[in-house]
């Protein structure tokens, strides 16, 4: 059986604005639907692919996502809003992300700025890459992935072993895409709505963190997600506001 064979079967499920295509392989999802946008293909375009041969993550890490198992996809979008809150989308991607989770059974953390948690470990990643005219979504979510390499046992999870259950993939993406629909469009107008819902599911805050920043390693205690978006941090360096940062990891909690 083709096991791409159940997306196209969502089409009515999905917002009137968005076109989805279904590729058994890419390069990466993000890449395919770059070129559909230079080709000058419309916001809304949607790429979902069964396997990924060049997947990527933030900062150009690889992104693994097994074949029938996890789901890979991008969309495309070409927001009328100012380019300078284009940022603002990544935000809204990792929000989107987990409140469609939340509706197949579990519930699920932001840790800053688009990873969704659930239980502690990441089950979702989220790569926004911008173009001329145009913003890349690129999602990779473990759904119904039954086991990892033993170097991500303890840091990766999916919805088939926090549930118990197979999940239904395509539904889990028309699920995804809906919610993305609602909370795109609020990065400037409803842009409020957008950080509260953030910042209640943000997982890192209240909890010594370290980091990587452009100019050098931060220690230092997360005081919550600033107006803008940024990461909020109190350490040795003072009081900080960071719209950039990698290698964000839990140390332990404040008491």
């Amino acid at each position: 059986m083709n096991p791409l064979a159940e997306f196209p079967s969502i089409g009515s499920m999905l917002p009137d604005s968005m076109r989805l295509f279904v590729r058994n392989e890419v390069d990466s999802t993000n890449d395919e639907i770059r070129r559909l946008a230079l080709a000058g293909a419309d916001d809304g375009t949607v790429v979902v692919a069964d396997r990924q041969t060049a997947g990527r993550g933030r900062r150009g890490a690889a992104w693994v996502c097994p074949p029938g198992e996890a789901l890979a996809f991008s969309l495309l979008v070409r927001p009328k809003e100012p380019r300078a809150l284009w940022p603002r989308l990544a935000l809204a991607s990792g929000l989107a992300v987990a409140e469609a989770l939340e509706s197949h059974g579990v519930e699920c953390g932001i840790k800053w700025p688009n990873d969704v948690w659930v239980c502690g470990k990441k089950i979702c990643g989220v790569l926004v890459e911008a173009g001329s005219d145009f913003a890349i979504i690129g999602i990779g979510v473990n759904v119904n992935v039954a086991g990892f390499p033993e170097e991500l046992n303890t840091s990766a999870t999916s919805l088939l072993l926090e549930t118990g259950v197979p999940a239904d993939r395509a539904g889990v993406l028309a699920s995804i895409l809906r919610q993305l629909e609602v909370r795109r469009h609020q990065i400037d107008c409803g842009y409020d709505l957008l950080l509260d819902a953030v910042r209640s599911r943000c997982v890192l805050t209240g909890h010594r963190i370290s980091l990587l920043a452009v100019d050098g390693p931060r220690l230092g205690f997360c005081e919550g997600i600033g107006a803008g978006g940024e990461l909020l941090v109190s350490g040795p360096n003072g009081f900080e506001r960071l719209l950039q940062a990698d290698e964000v990891r839990i140390q332990d909690t404040r008491s």
